[in-house]
């Protein structure tokens, strides 16, 4: 798209407003029609003349025109001095002559030049440089009603940069080219954009003024928009973005940061064109440099900015900003303080400059954390301003206690924040040359209190909700992840930064063994505290499901039938993954939720295709398939919610596309600093992120297992002590033989007469330890007796394998439970060099 954003025929309204251009450099040339268009667009004009004194300043000879219609008839070459033309009037009289159609003295029988058209207005301004008359400028166009005041201004300042031209080229014999000079002197930069694609067609001018060159220019509005302050984003995206409340004119002023670090005030002035049949709707402005808010600047216009500014201000950081903002460089002032009024001390928000050096003594011995705490106390003159209410202004040379001289020696205003009665904060603004104020500014700064005090209070109110809202949030998701072994787990969570920041992200990350876990992420639909309520629910119900042994699909249904059953009308989203540790096999369940991303070894990325279900809570009856995957070593898994890849100016598949490329250029040697990376910078979120990595590495030291299925005869338990020894000698463990069959005998014979169905033994070798579990089909945990006397006849067998182990214990599995018990080898037995085949004894030996 061409960079060159030219104004269509009729779109001539468009007016541009004052700007200091002192000292600017002259942008790189443009083509002469391109100028000519937009000195047309911005003048709201449809024809400009140039006419210069001829050899004895008797007559006005025509030298440049510029425009749609450039006829003879309409502009007379020459124009006698003397004659009543608008031309000649302007030039004797040196002063702008702005006539209407309805004017006498606009018609052609004046014998100047006429207008394009019979409703058409017409200006006439002086040419004037050192007092000297250089000639006289037309302008012809604008409705019928004539020239509006902005565009005069600016027709005013245009005359006056051609009169340079004139100037700077007196003595030559042919002019040189005046209109477009002129025009590129006045540093104007001009765009169009269309606010359905976010497109923008913006001149070499104002992309010089933002700092941008034409070939890093994407034609994106957000290019533009980046490079400016926060403060003043509200502002521009209310321009930007369609608010269904179309406007006539708008202009406003804010800041940018060039690439070279420096801060430049811009001044904008737009309209809305609407759309039509042959185009959408547009806006068409104007760009020019500005000086930056000095104190003659309009009082009405820094106020409404304030106000503008302080609106979209949430907290009280943002509130410290805007103050800092809106009083240090405008006043030229070296200090600014926004400091909370609590309990009789000073709780300071925001200090500019924040270094602690140059601030008073008594300030800095405060400094416990990032900003000091100042006694009331120890300020008496503050303390009488602040039970006063009223703004206190200080000039140089005014006895002032230490704490304060130190903040301004050349002049101190004390600015007391008013909110709701009473004084919320202070606002003290230092200057280190002598600083006269003039009655003008105290105005100013008792209006500016009075704005912050309420944007104080408000955004006090607002901290003090959000930081509630982030207690439950953290509440509700896992204080910290297991350490798991074969492989690393990390989680963000980042909460929204538009209304209340808790929402219904979460992950978790279950140990269902030592060789088994689960990874989870799910969002419940919605922003709210019962969106986070539910989600807490959900979470709960999942790891519950979970360490009951069942597997993914069964997880994901019961999690599911359980939100149908809640009285609640939310939704929720979940992605539930099962990983062997031993082996890398992987089982996934998505329930409406995004696909899990995945980083090979190699470096390649790409989407795990896990085949989708409907989103829990939707129906009762829903299907959850499992889809498997195997990971190799050095593989990365990533589960992801949707406020890290969709937002309104970013679509899901171009979301998906930057986070699997920034997945690919991570390094998987760190993976928190690798989630760090995934999040990047995601600005101002729309949606809260929870982002869940695991880099599986493969367990270096792979345990050794065997298993024995018992069946129910009357010498069971002594088949499977035989099992149990012949596994120990093939593993050379025969030192712990002795506890190791006890407690096969103990625990096999409690699930024999206290349970029915199937019985299983299952014996891990893993380092220095033996694990025995025996599982049965009974869901109650074996309970141990509470008093064992010399009568009875059970309940020492628990006693004694508890007694005989290093570790014992019970745990859900699916169909029932699983009674464990870890023995320690002793340290001269040696494993097996690898993992023995699992035995399949379905026959007796």
């Amino acid at each position: 798209m061409p960079h060159d954003g030219r104004a269509r025929a009729g779109d001539t309204e468009l007016r541009a407003i004052e700007a200091d251009t002192a000292g600017a450099d002259t942008p790189p040339p443009m083509p002469p029609a391109a100028m000519r268009d937009r000195a047309l667009m911005f003048a709201g004009a449809e024809l400009l003349a140039v006419y210069v004194p001829d050899t004895g300043d008797e007559e006005l000879r025509l030298v440049e025109t510029a425009g749609r219609t450039t006829a003879p008839d309409c502009v007379p070459e020459r124009l006698p001095v003397s004659g009543g033309s608008s031309a000649a009037r302007a030039f004797r009289a040196d002063r702008p002559l702005w006539l209407t159609p309805a004017h006498p003295s606009s018609s052609s029988s004046e014998g100047g030049p006429a207008p394009v058209r019979a409703e058409t207005s017409l200006g006439a301004l002086p040419l004037t440089s050192d007092g000297r008359r250089l000639g006289c400028l037309i302008v012809m166009g604008a409705p019928t009603d004539g020239f509006e005041t902005g565009q005069r201004r600016f027709l005013e300042r245009y005359a006056d940069a051609v009169a340079d031209m004139l100037q700077a080229g007196a003595g030559r014999p042919v002019p040189a080219p005046l209109l477009s000079p002129a025009l590129r002197s006045l540093r104007v930069g001009s765009f169009v954009l269309e606010r359905d694609t976010g497109v923008i067609e913006a001149d070499e001018t104002l992309l010089e003024l933002v700092g941008i060159t034409p070939d890093d220019f994407d034609g994106k509005a957000d290019t533009l928009l980046a490079h400016a302050f926060p403060e003043d984003m509200h502002a521009l995206m209310s321009i930007v973005e369609s608010t269904g409340q179309e406007y006539g004119r708008r202009e406003l002023e804010f800041r940018i940061r060039r690439p070279t670090g420096e801060m430049r005030w811009l001044s904008l002035s737009c309209r809305v064109a609407p759309c039509t049949a042959e185009r959408p709707e547009q806006v068409l402005g104007v760009v020019t440099a500005t000086s930056v808010l000095s104190r003659s600047a309009d009082d009405v216009s820094r106020i409404q900015w304030l106000t503008a500014a302080l609106d979209a201000a949430a907290t009280v950081r943002d509130v410290g900003q805007v103050a800092v903002t809106a009083l240090r460089e405008p006043l030229g002032a070296d200090r600014v303080a926004l400091a909370e009024l609590q309990d009789n001390r000073l709780m300071v928000t925001v200090l500019d400059p924040p270094q602690p050096g140059v601030w008073p003594q008594i300030w800095r011995s405060q400094w416990r954390s990032e900003w000091p705490d100042a006694p009331v106390t120890a300020l008496p003159s503050l303390r009488t301003a602040l039970q006063d209410g009223r703004v206190d202004l200080w000039p140089a040379g005014s006895p002032l206690e230490p704490g304060l001289a130190g903040i301004g020696s050349g002049g101190l205003a004390v600015l007391p924040l008013p909110a709701e009665g009473r004084v919320a904060g202070v606002c003290l603004v230092g200057w280190d040359r002598p600083h006269e104020f003039v009655p003008e500014e105290r105005t100013l700064l008792t209006a500016t209190a009075a704005l912050i005090g309420q944007a104080l209070k408000r955004a006090h109110a607002y901290d003090a909700e959000q930081e509630l809202a982030t207690m439950l949030q953290r509440s509700l998701l896992p204080r910290r992840l297991p350490q798991l072994p074969g492989c690393t787990a990390v989680a963000r969570y980042l909460p929204a930064r538009r209304g209340l920041q808790v929402g219904g992200d979460w992950y978790d990350v279950i140990a269902l063994s030592e060789e088994k876990v689960a990874l989870v992420i799910g969002d419940v639909q919605g922003h709210s505290a019962g969106a986070a309520t539910i989600m807490g629910q959900m979470r709960t119900a999942v790891r519950a499901y979970a360490v009951e042994g069942h597997p993914p699909d069964v997880v994901v249904s019961h999690a599911n039938r359980l939100l149908v059953g809640m009285e609640t009308d939310l939704f929720a989203t979940c992605c539930y993954v099962e990983l062997d540790l031993e082996e890398g096999n992987t089982l996934f369940v998505r329930a409406g939720h995004l696909s899990p991303l995945v980083r090979h070894a190699d470096g390649r990325t790409e989407e795990v295709q896990v085949e989708g279900g409907l989103p829990l809570g939707v129906l009762a009856e829903a299907d959850f398939p499992m889809t498997a995957l195997t990971l190799s070593p050095g593989t990365v898994l990533a589960l992801i919610t949707d406020g890290l890849v969709e937002a309104s100016d970013l679509p899901l598949d171009e979301g998906m596309r930057r986070t699997l490329t920034s997945l690919a250029a991570a390094d998987p040697a760190d993976p928190g600093h690798m989630a760090d990376e995934l999040l990047g910078d995601v600005g101002r979120r729309e949606d809260d992120v929870a982002l869940l990595l695991l880099r599986y590495d493969g367990m270096k030291t792979r345990p050794t297992r065997a298993d024995w299925v018992v069946w129910r005869l009357p010498d069971a338990v002594m088949h499977a002590r035989r099992f149990t020894a012949r596994t120990l000698r093939r593993w050379k463990a025969g030192e712990a033989a002795d506890e190791v069959l006890l407690v096969v005998s103990e625990l096999v014979t409690n699930a024999l007469v206290h349970t029915q169905g199937p019985v299983r033994v299952d014996l891990t070798l893993r380092g220095d330890r033996v694990r025995v579990g025996v599982s049965d089909s009974s869901p109650r945990a074996p309970a141990k007796p509470v008093i064992v006397d010399w009568e009875a006849t059970g309940g020492r067998g628990l006693l004694l394998v508890e007694a005989m182990s290093e570790s014992f214990g019970s745990m859900p599995v699916a169909g029932g439970k699983q009674v464990w018990s870890e023995i320690a080898v002793p340290r001269n037995a040696s494993a097996p060099t690898g993992p023995e085949p699992a035995a399949s004894p379905r026959a007796l030996p």
